[in-house]
């Protein structure tokens, strides 16, 4: 019957212990060791004024080595080997008391001895270890030096005797087959008696109250915010505040009261000053806006009000930034930037919830806004509005343009260049990082037909490119799109493939890091596609997100295809829908491209099959003649009627024949 024996000295659970810590220190210190080659930083705008931006969110990143920022992942790996480092000074400095019997290694023999020279050495020893001829001396006593005299009689009887050597070498121990004992890596001080109180008090506390607060936290922390991050009382709030008639201000105002419960994941520690500099900043911008901010974006950034505190905290920080306005106070500033931050966030949500009920124009405005917030500008109904991108450029450059410029930025840079500005090469530098989109194409294609059934599931097909202002003609013309049978083949395999947009072109150009200066992160250029009908104003498809779209440079295929599928409708006709490129980094730069769907039957596309087929002219007929002759397609004389012409013929022959004769 085997007996159970618990770890007295804790060794057994400190291997354990050591075990499991190595497991899970060693995976995460490795994750602290930088890589060798870093990686090349992707290319930008090189406008001093993103240079300059790029440089001071650097800064703001790095800290000094004085002041390591220490996380909670941090403190745990260091935490980790502290344990780790006392457990092996422990395991290191415990005596081992488990060894296993070697009456060889007791007599002080090696195993090539042989019997005789096992006797003797024996003899030697037991002369001068007998307890009647050793001395005490030390700790030695008489006890000690009888159980070393047995030790070495037992070691000398295992190695001479026939039976007792067989028990040794078959079980491993000279006195036979041993009680089976079994270790329990468990200290022994945790089952004393007089420990009870404790070890059940921290049971208590770890699975009674600790586990189930932190299960409890995180259950109803999950339950608190949708799969979007953003609070649930938010997205209820953009669920009951947005309409399908909601104008771009109507949003800006719905972003705004999301602040109030938001603000706790992005708190910033408050000041009095900080207040001053709200008061401040609202005072700024209504002596800029004039009328318009109190008609159209709200009255309560002017009156304050307890339950709107917040709200009003977040149109300031919100209408400062798009009217660029700079704050002075640290503390503003820094809660700013985490408004503008999270707000991608919050659009995301309110863009969903606009798609959920397939609203066109208020899901145009969520991402407009988008833009305005990525360019720090603010909405107006001037299309020379949009040259306020660019570096430089202010409000009284645009005043001598003329209205019907459009805000076409070659032609605003060929007027500066003809007064010759010093402006131009840095204007020049962010153009050429500008997203211009071009359409290469746009189709539907269903995989293994020749037309669309109605019902089927249709793949919308976009070939897209950049193609940055004052480009060279020779990249600015129209791309062609190659119809060859490894084009097609390409085609067809990048449809069934399950990504939603193929591999980049060989030597493309990437896009990198748009041109965002008052923007306080990086930002890449990017579209949302929207098949939509515009009359109707209805979304038709989630829009799919168009990201990493090459800049067009003139070769072969110097574009990117993209494409999303769904299920067409289940009626025969046409459908004449629009896809809309909404830009959500640069404000102006849409693009639309008609994308009108016929759907057909396939039962009368193969009746009408069939009827041609039939009526088709015979090949001997002048019809047949005259279609073959124009490249269509006719009917072969039947092989009866080839018969009765070829026996038609050998009659007029024969007949031919007979006379002759006669005559």
């Amino acid at each position: 019957m085997a007996q159970y024996h618990y770890d007295e000295a804790g060794n057994m659970a400190a291997y354990f212990v050591l075990t499991f810590l190595s497991l899970v220190l060693v995976p995460l210190s490795f994750s602290y060791v930088p890589t060798t080659k870093k990686a090349a930083p992707p290319p930008a705008c090189e406008c001093s004024a993103c240079v300059d931006h790029r440089e001071a969110l650097r800064k703001r990143s790095q800290r000094p080595w004085y002041r390591p920022q220490i996380g909670t992942k941090a403190l745990f790996t260091l935490g980790g080997w502290v344990v780790f480092g006392l457990l092996v000074y422990k395991i290191a400095t415990t005596v081992d008391e488990s060894k296993m019997y070697d009456p060889f290694q007791i007599l002080g023999v090696s195993l090539s001895a042989t019997e005789q020279e096992i006797k003797r050495h024996y003899k030697k020893l037991s002369i001068k270890f007998h307890p009647d001829k050793v001395k005490l001396s030390g700790n030695d006593t008489l006890d000690s030096v009888a159980e070393r005299f047995v030790e070495l009689t037992k070691a000398y009887k295992a190695l001479t005797n026939e039976e007792i050597r067989k028990n040794w070498e078959q079980y491993g121990h000279p006195d036979g087959r041993q009680e089976m004992s079994m270790g329990i890596a468990i200290p022994l001080w945790i089952i004393e008696s007089k420990n009870n109180i404790w070890v059940l008090g921290v049971y208590g506390l770890v699975f009674g109250g600790a586990l189930p607060l932190l299960v409890g936290r995180w259950w109803f922390g999950s339950r608190s915010y949708t799969k979007d991050g953003v609070h649930a009382k938010t997205a209820e709030s953009f669920f009951k505040t947005l309409r399908e008639e909601s104008t771009l201000e109507d949003t800006i105002r719905t972003l705004a009261t999301a602040w109030k419960f938001e603000k706790q994941r992005n708190a910033v520690p408050s000041k009095p000053s900080s207040d001053q500099e709200i008061n401040r900043l609202a005072g700024e911008i209504s002596s800029r806006s004039g009328q318009q901010w109190t008609s159209k974006v709200s009255a309560t950034i002017l009156v304050f009000r307890s339950d709107d505190a917040l709200t009003r905290r977040a149109l300031v920080l919100m209408w400062s930034h798009l009217l660029r306005i700079p704050v002075k106070e640290p503390l503003v500033q820094k809660e700013q930037e985490n408004f503008l931050v999270h707000s991608q966030v919050l659009l995301t949500s309110l863009l969903n919830i606009t798609l959920s009920r397939n609203w066109l124009n208020t899901s145009v405005h969520v991402i407009h806004l988008s833009a305005y917030l990525t360019q720090a500008l603010a909405p107006s109904s001037d299309p020379n509005n949009i040259l306020l991108q660019l570096p430089g450029v202010t409000s009284d450059d645009l005043k001598e343009l003329p209205s019907r410029s459009g805000g076409q930025i070659e032609s605003f840079i060929g007027r500066l260049k003809e007064k010759e500005d010093s402006r131009v090469a840095n204007i020049e530098a962010a153009a050429k990082r500008w997203g211009h989109l071009d359409v290469v194409d746009v189709s539907y294609k269903v995989l293994g037909e020749r037309i669309i059934p109605a019902g089927s599931f249709v793949n919308l097909v976009m070939k897209l490119r950049v193609v940055p202002p004052l480009s060279s003609p020779e990249v600015s013309k129209k791309s062609i799109v190659p119809n060859s049978a490894a084009s097609v083949d390409a085609e067809e395999a990048f449809l069934q493939s399950r990504k939603e947009a193929d591999d980049l072109p060989q030597n493309s150009v990437s896009p990198g890091a748009a041109h965002a200066p008052f923007y306080p992160a990086s930002r890449r250029p990017q579209w949302w596609a929207i098949l939509c009908d515009d009359k109707l104003g209805k979304v038709i498809v989630p829009p799919v997100k168009i990201v990493d779209v090459p800049f067009a440079t003139g070769g072969e295929k110097d574009y990117r295809t993209y494409k999303t599928q769904f299920q067409a409708p289940n009626q025969v006709g046409s459908f004449v829908w629009k896809v809309l490129f909404v830009s959500d980094t640069f404000v102006g730069e849409d693009v639309s491209a008609d994308a009108t769907l016929n759907l057909e039957d396939p039962a009368k596309l193969e009746e009408q099959l069939r009827e041609d087929e039939i009526s088709d002219p015979e090949e001997d007929s002048l019809a047949g003649q005259m279609a073959l002759m124009k490249g269509g397609s006719v009917k072969r004389a039947s092989a009866r009627d080839e018969s009765d012409d070829e026996s038609t013929t050998d009659g007029e022959q024969e007949e031919a024949d007979s006379s002759s004769d006669s005559d």
